[in-house]
């Protein structure tokens, strides 16, 4: 695998990925693999399942068949905040699934996904509040 700057790049691939909602399949047998630092495009027309294949990557769903890896390690059955810890997040065009959450509730969200023990979240969570008063 290519290296950046002395680090390796992550890796996160998808296998055979199905998902079927009210017994209508949006996603069949998806597969694909992306690496650190590539900027990629998935296109397709509306219903056509890609912000399905987004939501299992990330956890907000889970695949009906296939798995999700980041690098060698299986995260299928992993919940979004521990892929979130992993370094995996989703910004989607509409941030609609934010808007029921307090500020507060929103910033602890992106802080999950530091490396950081809870007090050290909440110490962080408290400077940036501070600075949004």
């Amino acid at each position: 695998m290519p290296e950046a700057r002395g680090q390796s790049l992550h890796r996160i691939s998808a296998k055979d990925l199905k998902k079927s909602y009210k017994g209508r399949q949006v996603v069949r047998g998806v597969s694909m693999e992306l690496l650190g630092g590539e900027v990629v495009g998935l296109l397709g027309p509306n219903g056509a399942g890609k912000t399905t294949i987004f939501d299992m990557v990330v956890g907000l769903c889970q695949p009906d068949q296939g798995k999700i890896f980041l690098n060698n390690d299986e995260i299928t059955a992993l919940p979004m905040y521990k892929r979130a810890r992993r370094g995996i997040g989703y910004l989607p065009q509409e941030a609609s699934i934010f808007r029921r959450l307090s500020v507060e509730d929103n910033v602890l969200a992106v802080l999950e996904t530091l490396d950081l023990p809870a007090s050290g979240r909440k110490s962080r969570l408290d400077e940036l509040l501070e600075e949004l008063d």
